[in-house]
């Protein structure tokens, strides 16, 4: 069976992004709130906002990363990678807290009256905050999927919904600046809290999925597809196949049936041989579990009640 613990390199890796993406977006405040400071937008202070939920967001995730990859230990024998879920969950929840902060701001300006000044210097300023967020957030969302991390992906897409929120400020900005119509800047702020509202909604949903054990309809049939290459070509049967993410690791138990009279380490020799071939063919870390059974009475011994099963 494969160790719980993470690869070496691979850990690193993960650490180097997470703190990559806490220094970018410390760097990425600190230029909204200038470019907010000298223009007076709502829509640029709406993209300051989203950048602060998304600093604290981050800060939990790179705790999160730190925790998940931590090895089993007498106390969470399945180690701690579920906390991903918690972390997905939060961040996500944090972008929805941000999208009805940045409508609530945006209306409020709006009806106090609009006042907007140095428009092109706060315009470039966010144009280069989404350049590099828009960068970033594809390299941790390319990273995430690259080595399974839940952490990382989320991050990305966070990052990326951070970009977007500054692309529609820009977009709010520049019609502005073109039309002297105003009132363009609290509209633009408004739909882009919308859509990252639902990018929000989507971080949740995940969340609770994961939580919840929901099944991986991708990883059921590869498993199905590889359990049903291996048996046959060992002429066994399975059944009772389960299993769940707990972020970085793939948990799979398994029935395996042999012939009635099949010695025990022949059978524990090819159960083994199968656990080791889905560990290494399933493009996740992945343990498995099997269960060894009789082919001839399994159905009798799972019928039997309770209290007269050996």
């Amino acid at each position: 069976m494969n160790s719980t613990i993470e690869d070496p390199k691979n850990a690193r890796m993960q650490r180097f992004a997470m703190r990559l993406s806490l220094g970018v977006g410390f760097f990425m405040l600190a230029s909204k709130l200038t470019a907010y400071w000298i223009t007076g937008s709502a829509a640029i202070l709406s993209d300051a906002a989203e950048s602060v939920v998304h600093v604290a967001a981050v800060s939990f995730a790179t705790y999160s990363l730190w925790l998940s990859l931590k090895p089993p230990d007498r106390t969470h024998l399945y180690g701690h990678d579920k906390i991903s879920f918690f972390s997905a969950g939060f961040e996500g929840a944090m972008i929805v807290m941000a999208a009805f902060y940045i409508i609530y701001v945006s209306i409020q300006e709006w009806i106090a009256g609009l006042r907007l000044e140095h428009l092109g210097t706060g315009t470039g300023l966010i144009l280069l905050a989404s350049l590099i967020n828009g960068a970033l957030g594809l390299y941790l969302v390319s990273s995430g999927k690259k080595h399974r991390s839940l952490i990382l992906e989320a991050n990305g897409r966070h990052v990326l919904t951070d970009c977007w929120t500054s692309v529609g400020v820009i977009l709010g900005l520049s019609l502005a600046m073109l039309t002297g119509w105003l009132e363009f800047d609290p509209i633009v702020a408004i739909l882009v809290a919308l859509n990252i509202l639902w990018s929000g909604g989507q971080l949740i949903r995940r969340s609770i999925g994961g939580l919840m054990d929901e099944v991986d309809p991708e990883v059921e049939g590869q498993l199905k597809a590889l359990l049903d290459a291996h048996t046959s070509r060992l002429r066994l049967r399975y059944h009772g196949l389960r299993h769940r993410s707990t972020g970085n690791t793939i948990w799979v138990e398994v029935h395996l049936l042999f012939p009635q009279g099949t010695p025990l380490e022949v059978a524990h020799t090819l159960a083994t041989e199968i656990e080791e071939q889905i560990e290494r063919e399933l493009p996740n870390h992945t343990e498995v579990i099997t269960h060894l059974e009789t082919i001839e009475d399994h159905a009798q011994v799972h019928h039997r009640p309770h209290s007269e099963q050996p």
